[in-house]
């Protein structure tokens, strides 16, 4: 017969068990908030300097000091040994070829046809990307673009962030390669509504903006510039960021190929580049 006693110790081992299992649970969805969390500040901040990681996946330019101010999150993909590089050969024969230094006070008017078909394809030295523009939703964005990429503005540019935890982006489209850089201009939040963003997903072909918005000082809003990521694979993300465009299905094989090679562990600025050499020797937009 058990004692009241013995009954008294085996409920408390049980309660004690209960607990141990709850933070055990408590810590692991604990840790996959903060992969979260952590991927989502590389998207928002990818457009700082070396702060604080509580930004955007930015990269707008409203002059350097802003720039830099804007803070470098501590990136989600997970340290890697070097892995051969994919694009070498394409690497090679750009090799030598700077990005133009340019730079505007203000947001180029929208002179786009908002009816017409626009595509963008990114000549890499991993491939050709196209991308089918959204010039009726995000109008403001795609002039953006279509302005940027015929002033040569894109060319010889480094994609210089590849996120493979948590979420799973590429970005570009930042001229000084650090993630720190931007046309000097911003423009306006756009499609943040959009029917495929519901869930808190981004499916894989988004093309959207990097922006500086911080969710929890609710600042940062309308602070696009030309920083942009491309999803190679469905990832959680809130809607902060313009989706504005969606890669072809050969630009998918490109962007799959570069991702495959991995990120090299993070620098100084707790950047993590692809180790894809991807440098964007020209883009340009077209229309139909």
């Amino acid at each position: 017969m058990v004692s009241n006693e013995q009954r008294r110790r085996q409920l408390a081992r049980e309660k004690y068990l209960r607990q141990q299992q709850r933070r055990q649970t408590a810590r692991a969805k604990a840790k996959r908030r903060n992969v979260v969390i952590a991927s989502v500040l590389a998207v928002v901040l990818a457009g700082g300097g070396a702060v604080a990681a509580t930004g955007a996946l930015s990269g707008n330019g409203k002059g350097k000091k802003k720039d830099d101010a804007a803070a470098s999150a501590t990136p989600s993909a997970s340290p890697t040994t070097k892995a051969p590089d994919p694009c070498a050969k394409g690497a090679k024969a750009a090799k030598g070829k700077k990005p133009k230094k340019m730079s505007w006070k203000k947001e180029p008017p929208v002179a786009i046809d908002k009816a017409a078909s626009y595509t963008m394809k990114l000549e890499t030295t991993c491939g050709d990307i196209p991308i089918d523009l959204n010039a009726a939703k995000a109008p403001h964005t795609v002039n953006s673009f279509d302005f940027l990429a015929k002033k040569g503005y894109f060319d010889h540019t480094k994609c210089h962030r590849l996120v493979n935890q948590g979420i799973y982006v590429l970005q570009c489209g930042d001229p000084q390669g650090t993630g720190a850089g931007g046309p000097g201009y911003t423009v306006p939040d756009e499609n943040l509504k959009d029917p495929s963003l519901k869930g808190g997903k981004y499916p894989a072909g988004t093309v959207a903006m990097a922006n500086r918005y911080n969710a929890q000082t609710k600042k940062g809003r309308n602070t696009g510039g030309s920083q942009f990521f491309l999803v190679y694979q469905e990832s959680d993300l809130p809607p902060y960021y313009t989706p504005f465009g969606t890669v072809g299905k050969d630009g998918m094989k490109v962007l799959k190929k570069i991702a495959n090679a991995g990120a090299a562990p993070p620098d100084r600025t707790m950047n993590t580049a692809p180790n894809a050499t991807v440098v964007i020797n020209k883009a340009t937009v077209t229309t139909s």
